[in-house]
């Protein structure tokens, strides 16, 4: 699969059909989370397959969900990430979109669900005993067939010269510059990467010899860290298609610029 293919369809989910997952895909999905909790190799993160939907579903309906709308799936993954470390919020993002780009290879669908204001009683009354904290579900199942008489709402996406800094935070880089380094098309594609409430709060700033991860938030506001272990996710898969192999490496530090703040994240080796 391409992962251009698949970054600039990708959609979300919202209405499954009510036929569930066969045992047999269910084991498979098992034993690609199993595989997805040995690579990350902290323990910190483990995911969590819920193959009664319908109680899951009606236990949250009204509380938790998509734009706070709940959906309703056969089956769900929790990401139970222990200690609320950086790393393991942006990781446990990584990994759950990985595991998106495995399942949409299994044709089915999937929707990320928050359940950040749910208390913890009817979290585990639902989801059983967490070893940290849940507050994201992921909703799996095969998708109902789309209205061919809707429109999809449009989805705005920012241009590269607001994407990409140059050597200092605020300073646009040129097209041309992207073309010569070999990375307009990986930035072109790496718009399409989704965010929560389609904020886009990615930002790059292009150095000599690496490329740094911030992401943007307003004063009263964190960071968000699921957007950027999303974002670190498609980032690495374009780039094996240009042979850039390198992973990202985690850093620490905030500067703040005029209204908005960015967080750094991550550098990654060019």
């Amino acid at each position: 699969m391409l992962m251009t293919n698949f970054l600039s369809g990708r959609k979300s989910v919202r209405e499954y059909k009510k036929k569930i997952v066969s045992p047999q895909q269910l084991e498979t999905i098992q034993e690609y989370l199993n595989l997805l909790e040995k690579e990350d190799g902290t323990g910190k993160i483990k995911f969590r397959l819920y193959e009664n939907g319908n109680r899951i579903y009606d236990g949250l309906k009204g509380i938790g969900g998509y734009s706070g709308v709940m959906i309703e799936s056969p089956h769900y993954i929790g990401l139970d990430i222990k200690d609320r470390e950086d790393r393991n919020i942006i990781y446990g993002a990584y990994y759950m979109e990985k595991l998106i780009t495995e399942l949409h290879s299994m044709d089915l669908g999937t929707c990320w669900i928050s359940v950040n204001d749910v208390k913890r009683e009817l979290k585990e009354e639902l989801l059983g005993n967490i070893r940290g904290e849940i507050n994201y579900l992921l909703a799996i199942g095969y998708g109902k067939p789309k209205n061919p008489f809707l429109n999809e709402p449009f989805s705005h996406r920012i241009g590269v010269d607001e994407l990409v800094f140059q050597n200092k935070i605020g300073e646009s880089i040129s097209y041309g510059e992207l073309e010569n380094r070999a990375l307009d098309d990986l930035f072109y594609y790496i718009r399409f990467s989704p965010s929560s409430l389609n904020k886009q709060p990615w930002r790059f700033l292009l150095e000599k010899d690496k490329l740094v991860l911030l992401i943007k938030y307003k004063d009263g506001e964190e960071a968000n860290l699921i957007d950027a272990g999303i974002i670190m996710y498609y980032f690495e898969e374009l780039g094996k298609a240009i042979g850039l192999n390198n992973k990202w490496t985690l850093i620490e530090g905030e500067e703040k610029v005029g209204e908005d703040n960015y967080k750094f994240i991550a550098e990654i080796k060019l």
